[in-house]
């Protein structure tokens, strides 16, 4: 029997790396406020807005298939990793309308994200596809006005709530730069990986 149609989709899109108890706190969230039928997890593949080099994606997407493995609504999405040249999330959201047609998506983002969405590339496209929704977090030092960022005649931002979270992907990576544990701040299949594999450490 066909699902019933149309959908609630989310979708969370990041660098996930690496992917943090945080991450899934918000997947969490979203999935239960949003009452989300799936949600797409898409590591980014080449990130256009960031200086340093990504850790490869093979690792990213493996670690985003550990870090959210028990929730059952989570799909996590190689999408951008298999494109050539930079992820943009309106050409992601054009493709899975595309696919979906009749569903309704969720753009699911941090605060930290929210920030600079006036520079995203074709911003103005997004909400003609996706509601978006920001996790507001009790413990993150926002400036006046960040749930408007967006240019003049965008509809404004969803807020999710969540508790606060002292954790960050930069945070971790220079944890383990300088030989720190990263308990709790990954789960333990993801630190296992990650050990594993010798990312984030000096040479």
């Amino acid at each position: 029997m066909a699902a019933a149609l149309p959908r609630r989709i989310g979708v969370f899109g990041g660098a996930f790396d690496p992917p943090h108890i945080a991450h899934v706190a918000l997947a969490r969230t979203a999935i239960e406020q949003l009452r989300l039928d799936v949600l797409f997890v898409i590591p980014t593949g080449e990130a256009w807005h960031k200086s340093r080099p990504l850790t490869p994606a093979v690792h990213r997407l493996e670690m985003a298939h550990l870090a959210f493995a028990e929730l059952d609504c989570v799909v996590v999405d190689p999408r951008e990793t298999l494109r050539t040249g930079p992820s943009y999330t309106a050409d992601t959201l054009l493709e899975l309308r595309t696919e979906f047609p009749l569903a309704q998506f969720f753009l699911v983002l941090g605060e930290d994200q929210a920030q600079a969405l006036a520079s995203w590339h074709r911003i103005g496209e997004i909400p003609e596809i996706a509601t978006i929704c920001v996790a507001e977090r009790a413990d993150f030092t926002r400036a006046e006005g960040i749930f408007s960022p967006l240019p003049p005649g965008i509809p404004g931002l969803r807020r999710l709530e969540m508790p606060p979270m002292e954790v960050s992907s930069t945070d971790i990576r220079l944890r383990l730069a300088h030989g720190q544990a990263d308990a709790p701040l990954v789960f333990d299949p993801v630190a296992r990986y990650i050990a594993q594999h010798h990312l984030y450490r000096t040479a």
